[in-house]
């Protein structure tokens, strides 16, 4: 069901509830990718709750650190509220893992899978992908958000929802820092959320993923030093077909494969808590 929450900074936004059938074992917060609408997650997080777990989808129109700080955080905020007795998770899609380090509670969060989720800077990619990811953030996305007011992210990706210019701007300004989220954060707080997140995290790089190789999943992972953390690359022809991307994941094709041991493995988060 749809729902209306407050950011931390009390402004309305929307998101989407999904409730389980049976008992309840955990909540999750699904935090999208850049431009991607919160429905394209509706299949994924209604897979979930029929395991017990209650699913929730936040968007932000902002910037990209108030993505994080208020939005992000809002959606925590919410299902902690809304099930205090409940494990709280997340799953975050590319963006929606790299901002977790800055929702103020983050450590709430008992356990986050990150879907290629990356740090963006540029030099974590290789051969003409590396000089691509440099164009983006320093010609194209600068220049063409300053010309129309706002990053045409839904003609130049072929899906997705258009970017205000804030969040296009940070986001390339962020891309061109060694330390991509990083170099916000410190100058806030000193990265704080992001040293201090104690949780566990579970990463997944797909290998035919331009928009979040190895590396770039990898140098996020490092972003948060004091979690247990885990890498698992997926190969597509391990799972028989031939492309997966920054996408596929969240296709109804892998409900048997990456979603069933994804699902798996945040269950057995929550419950680990339970039995604490």
């Amino acid at each position: 069901m749809d729902v209306i929450f407050p950011a931390l900074d009390h402004l309305p936004l929307a998101g989407t509830l999904t409730e389980p059938q049976g008992q309840l074992r955990g909540a999750v917060v699904v935090a999208p990718a850049m431009g991607v609408p919160r429905g394209f997650y509706g299949p994924f997080s209604e897979f979930l709750a029929e395991a017990g777990l209650r699913g929730h989808v936040s968007a932000s129109d902002a910037t990209m650190h108030s993505w994080g700080e208020q939005d992000l955080a809002g959606a925590i905020r919410f299902l902690r509220e809304r099930e205090p007795g409940l494990p709280l998770l997340l799953v975050g899609h590319s963006a929606g893992g790299q901002l977790l380090g800055l929702a103020p509670d983050a450590n709430d969060v008992r356990a986050a899978l990150f879907v290629a989720a990356q740090s963006g800077y540029w030099r974590n990619w290789s051969g003409a992908g590396r000089l691509r990811m440099l164009f983006y953030w320093t010609v194209l996305f600068p220049s063409i958000t300053r010309a129309l007011g706002y990053l045409p992210l839904k003609r130049l990706t072929g899906g997705g929802e258009d970017v205000p210019p804030r969040v296009a701007l940070e986001w390339s300004e962020w891309g061109r820092h060694p330390d991509y989220v990083l170099s916000y954060a410190r100058r806030k707080d000193g990265a704080r959320g992001y040293q201090g997140f104690a949780g566990r995290i579970r990463a997944y790089a797909l290998t035919d993923d331009s928009y979040a190789p190895r590396a770039a999943v990898q140098a996020l992972l490092d972003f948060y030093p004091s979690a247990s953390r885990e890498l698992r690359s997926i190969d597509p022809a391990s799972l028989g077909v031939g492309s997966i991307r920054h996408f596929g994941f969240f296709q109804r094709r892998f409900r048997e494969t990456l979603w069933s041991e994804a699902r798996s493995w945040l269950v057995a988060q929550a419950s680990a808590q339970v039995a604490a």
